[in-house]
């Protein structure tokens, strides 16, 4: 996000009306800052241009974490930290190793994606939320263009913004 905070938003009624209204924003030279929806549309992520995920490559990694975790902590407590010889048993009994791997592979997978999507979605429990209208939430779809980020004079946005078939058209700032 840049560091403006001045914006100019357009509110859909339709999500349908809302796509073809990306897809003629976005082909006008503006440039959108965010898309707000009520629930999740399809297709809006193709429409706006976003590249798919790398999260499986994190889950992935902190998957392989909690494997080289889980077995390290194991082998060193039946080989080195506390050797027993209980009925002729192996000290390094690998298929017993497997639950145990298993479960810290996933916990530790589960809990770095989450931690991961929390810091590349900028969501922290200290943070202000930018709210630019509460109806988002309800029944409204809600395009934001930074002023900052766009060369096109605010009129002309507006009426972009009109054209493509917006409901209302209203300025908001942020402090």
């Amino acid at each position: 996000m840049t560091a403006s905070n001045n914006y100019v938003v357009g509110l859909y009624d339709d999500e349908d009306v809302l796509l073809e209204a990306v897809q003629k924003v976005r082909k006008s030279g503006v440039h959108i800052e965010e898309v707000y929806t009520p629930f999740p549309v399809h297709g809006l992520d193709e429409v706006l241009g976003y590249k798919r995920t790398r999260l499986p490559v994190a889950a992935f990694l902190f998957g392989l974490l909690g494997t080289i975790l889980a077995f390290t902590m194991m082998i060193g407590m039946y080989t080195i930290d506390w050797k027993m010889n209980i009925g002729g048993k192996d000290f390094l009994p690998l298929p017993d190793f497997i639950p145990i791997a298993f479960e810290l592979t996933v916990l530790i997978s589960a809990l770095g994606m989450v931690n991961v999507f929390f810091v590349v979605s900028n969501l922290k429990p200290w943070g202000i939320p930018r709210i630019f209208d509460l109806r988002t939430t309800d029944n409204l779809h809600l395009i934001a263009l930074n002023l900052d980020a766009n060369t096109i004079p605010v009129e002309e946005l507006r009426k972009v913004l009109k054209e493509t078939g917006a409901v209302e058209v209203n300025d908001k700032t942020f402090e």
